[in-house]
């Protein structure tokens, strides 16, 4: 199984056209995390987890994720101050466990772009949904959920989505719900919209700067604390009680159980903070920036994530908070003196779901690039557009892949899989350190994460105690989607691989 030389990695690095300035301090770092974090998580699956696995306890579901973030952060930052190229657990994995792993890991890393991106455009439909209602512009519920989910009208005239929840409720309430007025949904259309045009805009070559993340991170972490500082105005402490619902006598649901699952579906919340380690290039002082930076970003998130679960489910009681626009709901509980609020807290998801979409459609395409240029998919997957300079291909085979999923599956879904797959990739960065540790321990580490092998192990162990708790349908999804990956591996990509040639040429 053939290994990429880190010295042929940094080669490559350095022979590149343009070379990156270090101009970036440990604020820009923190900044720069911060923004990467905050989006689906905080707007989406807080309420969604909470409804669904952890009553008001998912705080602590996301104390459990950020601890896992942690371990996994240092070993990120060690291999990006080791290999400052692009930050890809693909690249550190081909370095230190070889070609097999490597794909493993790309392959990976598709399953968590295409279904990041498909998963925050969910969540921006149901935000961008609400908004339209505000203003008075309805879309027909049938094309605003993921294909074939149900909806129930209530006595009250509302439509409700109909859960496992509301069919209990409506049990206790002497209700068949095979009576009442239903629509089924055909497809989520927003979400496929979004998709579409930002998959358009990404092909002539939209780019991020610097200043647009920084006006996206003071308007989100502004937002959240406003939402926060006046929710607490609102909380009924009632909706805290029990803090941890007892366990409904299935594994994951509700109790300590529930907690753990929980906190593996939102540790989606987290994807991001990686992003920090991929800037080790242009980080002023790498040794030193980079803890603060992915730390920093880490604690920030964790603390806001932390108040905001407190506050939603101190306004909301956790059980009504299963759709995909859980702020918006909390927001609507404060009642008619915080009307003002509404249009504020959903143009803020809207404006930033959009930044986070972008980033995961960006992403996903230069993976398939650097696997492309490797030999390990064909050519066609790193075609770069002649006069937009993009990688074209890979952009419209991950939009349309994208909308698909955005407009037929649920958000709960969506995100399950990203944290599995998210998880998986953290996980095996850990090994990745300490493994060099021992097999090349003369390599130049600008930064070392303390504690080795035990904070690596703990990352590493933390991460699949996290996997344990997903349903069991997840991991099946999982083990499909890597089956599938293997056939590619042996049927194309190990008889195409740049370095399996030239080993056998040798």
């Amino acid at each position: 199984m053939p290994y990429k030389p880190i010295e042929k990695i940094l080669q490559e690095a350095s022979s590149q056209e343009h070379t990156l300035k270090r101009s970036l301090g440990k604020l820009n770092l923190v900044s720069l995390g911060v923004g990467a974090i905050i989006g689906a998580g905080i707007f989406v699956l807080t309420g969604q987890a909470a409804a669904q696995y952890a009553g008001p306890a998912i705080v602590i579901s996301f104390i459990i994720s950020g601890i896992a973030c942690a371990f996994a952060g240092l070993c990120y930052a060690e291999f990006a101050s080791m290999i400052p190229i692009a930050g890809s657990a693909y690249t550190y994995a081909y370095a230190t466990m070889g070609e097999t792993f490597a794909w493993i890991i790309g392959w990976d890393l598709i399953l968590e772009y295409l279904f990041a991106a498909s998963t925050v455009a969910v969540g921006w439909s149901g935000y961008i949904v609400s908004f339209l209602k505000d203003v008075g512009l309805e879309i027909p519920l049938q094309y605003t959920a993921a294909a074939g989910t149900e909806f129930v009208k209530l006595a009250d005239g509302t439509w409700k989505i109909l859960d496992a929840n509301l069919t209990k409720t409506l049990t206790a309430q002497g209700i068949d719900a095979a009576n009442l007025e239903h629509i089924t949904a055909f497809a989520n259309v927003p979400a496929m919209a979004i998709i579409f045009i930002i998959s358009s805009l990404l092909i002539v070559g939209v780019r991020e700067s610097a200043s647009f993340n920084n006006i996206m991170v003071i308007l989100k972490v502004a937002v959240i604390l406003i939402f926060i500082g006046l929710g607490f105005a609102y909380i009924n402490v009632d909706n805290w009680t029990p803090f941890i619902p007892e366990n409904t006598g299935e594994s994951g649901h509700f109790g300590w159980s529930g907690i753990f699952r929980a906190a593996g579906v939102i540790f989606f919340a987290y994807i991001g903070f990686d992003a920090v380690s991929t800037a080790a290039q242009e980080a002023k002082n790498p040794q030193k920036d980079m803890p603060v930076g992915i730390l920093g970003s880490l604690g920030i998130s964790t603390v806001l994530y932390i108040l905001v679960a407190l506050a939603l489910t101190g306004i909301v009681h956790y059980t009504d908070l299963n759709v995909a626009d859980p702020i918006a709901v909390g927001v609507n509980r404060m009642g008619e003196g915080m009307n003002w609020l509404r249009p504020i807290i959903k143009m803020a998801a809207i404006a930033g779901l959009s930044s986070v979409i972008l980033v995961m459609l960006m992403g996903q395409p230069r993976i398939f690039l650097s696997m492309s240029r490797d030999g390990l998919l064909p050519g066609l997957f790193g075609k770069v557009h002649p006069k937009f300079q993009t990688p074209y291909v890979g952009t419209i085979i991950t939009g349309i892949v994208s909308m698909i999923l955005a407009g037929v599956l649920p958000i709960n879904i969506l995100g399950e899989l990203v944290s599995i797959g998210t998880l998986f990739a953290f996980a095996i960065v850990c090994i990745g350190i300490w493994i060099l540790r021992r097999t090349r321990p003369e390599l130049n580490r600008p930064f070392k994460v303390p504690m080795v092998p035990f904070i690596p192990i703990a990352g590493a162990l933390v991460c699949l105690v996290q996997m344990a708790f997903l349903p069991l349908d997840t991991w099946l999804r999982l083990f499909i989607w890597m089956a599938l990956g293997m056939l590619i591996y042996y049927g194309y990509g190990r008889r195409n691989s740049v370095l399996g040639k030239a080993e056998r040429n040798n």
